[in-house]
């Protein structure tokens, strides 16, 4: 199992992708009454190969929001 050198982690679902030529925003539904969003680079987001409905694993460390792909 990785080690990403955070404790927080929520399962979430990526609910929309917005591409960018640089950068792109994935927005997550999580379990609750809110949401999240992360801001990555469209490289990132291409290698992970997200899309809407993937199931995640989101680690919050200090003001980022990792997404891993199950």
């Amino acid at each position: 199992m990785a080690s990403y050198g955070a404790r927080n982690k929520i399962t979430a679902k990526v609910s929309s992708v917005k591409n960018g030529d640089i950068m792109s925003l994935v927005k997550f539904d999580v379990a609750g009454p809110s949401n999240m969003a992360s801001v990555l680079t469209t490289e990132s987001l291409e290698e992970m190969g997200l899309k809407v409905g993937d199931e995640v694993e989101l680690v919050v460390k200090a003001i980022h929001v990792l997404p891993v792909k199950k």
